[in-house]
Parts: C-alpha cells; sequence; structure tokens
C-alpha cells in the first residue's frame, strides 16, 4: 500500500503522472480537478457555483474540498491512493495532517514537479485545444498561476519541511516518459 502526494503549479502534468502511477500501483488517483469537473456535470446549485470559482481560475473553499477529500479517503485507506490537487492550502494540510494523524493511514512519498512558467503556458494552451477545458485560457493561467505562488507553494514548502525523508523534487520540463521513470526509480528504490 502506498500514499502519494503530487504537488507542482497548475499544466506541471501532475495529474498525467499521477494517472500512469496510480495503474504502475495499483492505487486510486484521487484528482480533486477531476472530482470537481465531474460535480459541475450535475447541472446542481453547487454545479453552477463550481463552475463560476473554476471558470474564473479560483480556488474552491477548503470546507468543501475537504469534504469531498475526506469521503473518498475514507474509501480508499486500506489499498492506497495518490492525492493529485490536494492539499492546496494551509487549512487544506492541517485537515489532511489530522486526518493521517486519527487513521491508521500515513503518507510514503510526496513528489513536487518543478517547471517554468513558460513551459506551462504553452503546455495549457495546448491541453486547452484538446480537452476543450473552461479553465485553460491565458487569463485564467495567470490567475492559477498566482494563486499557487501564493497558496500551495507554501503548502509545499511545509511538507518539504516537514517530510524531508519522503519529499522528492521532480524536474517536469522533460518529456513525459521520462518523468515516468524519474518516478518509477524513486519508488523502486525506496
Amino acid at each position: 500500500m502506498n500514499n502519494i502526494i503530487f504537488f507542482g503549479p497548475p499544466g506541471a502534468g501532475k495529474g498525467t503522472q499521477a494517472k500512469i502511477i496510480s495503474e504502475y500501483l495499483d492505487i486510486s488517483h484521487l484528482s480533486t480537478g477531476d472530482i470537481l469537473r465531474k460535480k459541475i456535470l450535475q447541472k446542481d446549485s453547487v454545479a453552477i457555483q463550481l463552475k463560476e470559482i473554476m471558470s474564473a481560475g479560483k480556488l474552491v473553499s477548503d470546507d468543501i474540498l475537504n469534504e469531498i477529500v475526506l469521503e473518498r479517503l475514507s474509501n480508499e485507506e486500506k489499498n492506497g491512493f495518490i492525492l493529485d490537487g490536494y492539499p492546496r492550502t494551509t487549512t487544506q494540510a492541517v485537515f489532511l495532517n489530522k486526518y493521517f494523524k486519527n487513521s491508521s493511514s500515513k503518507i510514503d512519498y510526496i513528489f513536487n514537479i518543478q517547471i517554468s512558467f513558460e513551459i506551462l503556458k504553452e503546455r495549457i494552451i495546448k491541453r486547452s485545444s484538446e480537452e476543450s477545458r473552461d479553465d485553460d485560457n491565458i487569463e485564467v493561467i495567470h490567475t492559477r498561476y498566482s494563486e499557487y505562488l501564493n497558496s500551495t507553494e507554501m503548502v509545499t514548502n511545509l511538507y518539504k519541511d516537514k517530510y524531508k525523508d519522503i519529499f522528492y523534487e521532480i524536474d517536469g520540463s522533460y518529456e513525459i516518459e521520462e518523468i515516468t521513470r524519474n518516478i518509477k526509480e524513486i519508488l523502486k528504490k525506496t
């Protein structure tokens, strides 16, 4: 059983790598972005509110995400899981740490995918044309990257300080296969 967190700015490849590694390890990939996009399809009042928030590049409230994540973690803790897009704020990090403290689970690996903003812009624009995502346009990219710098990067640094032995920096400028190979080598060594 492995419990893994993927950090990195929007468009760094967290979701791609999390999906590949979840299949490789046969564990669940818990992507808050995917969960929220599925919720939007339900077209209820929460879905409408979520769509407005996400289309503007803003972060969904901690309370909503914590509730979603807790439900999913409770279902997956025996098998292992990959968190992708969570935690993004210190409030979420406190909530997650409390969850691990109160459960029989722990974090086994933390991967932080680093990449320059210029490469991110190119990737997100390409992804937008391929996947037709409303939250992938230049204005939203800048907003999401600023949100990342102002909140998630601080959370990443907290985890880096607290979990030095299981925290791995990954160069996200490489091709997908090379990044995957680097992550798999770390998983095999430990």
